[in-house]
């Protein structure tokens, strides 16, 4: 006689089944739990500060349960920002119209075209052509290969001032294409073969190429045009700018890589044989084709576009329109690749959700509340300039995280630092400077923290886990670099 299984099987594993929530298609439930509780710890359980409205006040939670979630990972981080957005509305915090106003933030299209031209350089087969290009001139290391992605944007960074479009119209796509030929792949195991390297390493790299040059990107032109108008005014600025942050960005640009290469290194570290295997590669693929010429000369009129727009009064978000008309027009891209490029659309939903809630939290006075706390608080210790100096500027260094956007956070709050600076007695144009530069280098601190955060996130070949772990490192590497070598340049400068 055949046995049948104890009775008492079936119940024990299905209660096991129950608590430990297995397979459950929905948000995993304890960082649910855990993202929630802060919001609601936050909004009922802390008490809300006089000067911050009551509705400002739960904004702040439920952007605080926001950004939790969106470490945590209870959801997809779109599927995430999208459920927290509908709970700003439901709630009536923030009525639909602003919930959604920052769908049409021109830096937020930027990132999406750039996504579509990053199809374009892989399904033309230009990515792969320029790709093969680098691993057979630097293609022996890879470590070789991240400085010489590193160099090259810090070549091109001051005749192309958004650091968004580079990192989406040219370094995204090669490293794309250099990680697809290492058959590295993302959302994969793969990925920490060499894309995940190559990403964190140019992610981190970018902000110090954006704080060489004054137009290097277009939050430089605008802190100086702020500290301009609160008397602080600086002579010849593109020289200027580039004198004092050439020391310490080109040692943070020189360190950054081989930093990255060492707390998270590639699995692949040494490649021989690519430059052979690249020139056989580029031997197979013949001359340049139709469709590679066309993206080819669309790129360099969007660049060329970029670089002229302001004297031709075309945005960059226009300029990229444009060229994605003419690829669309001339059938290098369809309407279903754009369609197909999931990325782009997810972008858009979590990216415009997050500066939206930021926006609307110094439109309703959070950002500024926190702001007269410092100087408050600076005001009640009595400290010497440097003491104040180096206190405001981490304030605004890691106040960053409230923040989408550097653009957005230049708006709400430069200004506003650069009078508690002033009213601290520390020198005009250092600190002008000096808050300028940080406002490139927080860009790298999270995956929103800036557009360029957007796309190498976007790309999928890094957890959301380490962009956190490395941004606060590599924040804090910069700012022993700047803070060490810069202040003995800018002394020698006679900025302070």
């Amino acid at each position: 006689m055949m046995s049948s299984p104890p009775a008492e099987t079936i119940p024990t594993h299905s209660r096991r089944q129950t608590i430990r929530f297995p397979n459950f298609p929905g948000a995993k439930p304890i960082p649910l739990a855990i993202s929630i509780t802060i919001g609601l710890i936050v909004c009922f359980a802390i008490p809300k500060p006089a000067e911050v409205s009551k509705q400002a006040w739960r904004l702040f939670a439920i952007f605080l349960t926001t950004i939790v979630g969106l470490i945590l990972g209870p959801l997809p981080v779109g599927a995430w920002a999208f459920v927290c957005l509908t709970i700003s509305v439901v709630t009536k915090t923030l009525p639909f119209k602003d919930a959604f106003a920052a769908f049409t933030n021109e830096v937020i299209w930027l990132i999406v075209v750039s996504f579509f031209f990053s199809r374009g350089f892989v399904k033309t087969g230009l990515g792969d052509r320029l790709a093969m290009y680098f691993v057979r001139w630097l293609g022996k290391s890879t470590l070789g290969l991240a400085y010489g992605l590193a160099i090259c944007e810090a070549i091109l960074s001051p005749a192309m001032p958004s650091t968004t479009a580079r990192a989406g119209g040219i370094f995204l796509p090669i490293i794309s294409s250099l990680a697809t030929a290492a058959e590295s792949r993302p959302k994969d195991d793969s990925a920490r073969k060499l894309g995940a390297f190559l990403i964190q390493s140019q992610f981190q790299s970018s902000s110090s190429s954006s704080a060489l040059f004054l137009t290097a990107a277009a939050q430089n032109m605008l802190c100086l045009k702020l500290a301009d108008s609160l008397g602080v005014k600086i002579r010849s600025p593109w020289l200027a700018w580039f004198k004092a942050s050439c020391l310490p960005a080109l040692a943070s640009l020189m360190l950054t890589p081989f930093i990255v290469y060492k707390i998270f290194p590639p699995e692949t570290k040494h490649t021989a044989d690519a430059p052979v295997l690249a020139k056989n590669r580029l031997q197979e693929m013949g001359p340049i084709k139709r469709n590679e010429w066309v993206m080819m000369g669309t790129m360099l009129v969007t660049v060329a576009l970029w670089i002229s727009g302001e004297s031709l009064d075309i945005s960059s978000v226009v300029a990229a329109m444009l060229g994605l008309s003419v690829l669309l027009l001339l059938g290098v891209l369809s309407w279903d690749d754009c369609l197909s490029e999931k990325s782009a659309w997810d972008t858009l939903a979590w990216f415009a959700v997050l500066i939206g809630m930021a926006t609307q939290l110094t439109v309703l006075g959070v950002v500024p509340w926190l702001s007269k706390c410092v100087a408050s608080f600076l005001k009640s210790l009595s400290v010497g300039w440097p003491l104040a100096l180096l206190i405001l500027q981490s304030v605004y260094f890691f106040i960053h995280y409230l923040f989408a956007s550097q653009t957005a956070h230049v708006g709400a709050l430069y200004s506003a630092f650069l009078s508690m600076h002033l009213t601290a007695k520390v020198p005009g144009a250092f600190s002008a400077l000096l808050l300028a530069y940080n406002t490139n280098l927080f860009g790298a601190l999270t995956h929103y923290s800036s557009g360029q955060a957007a796309v190498y996130y976007g790309a999928g070949y890094v957890k959301l886990p380490d962009v956190f772990k490395l941004g606060i490192f590599m924040a804090l590497i910069n700012i022993a670099i700047w803070g060490l070598i810069g202040a003995l340049w800018w002394k020698i400068l006679g900025l302070y």
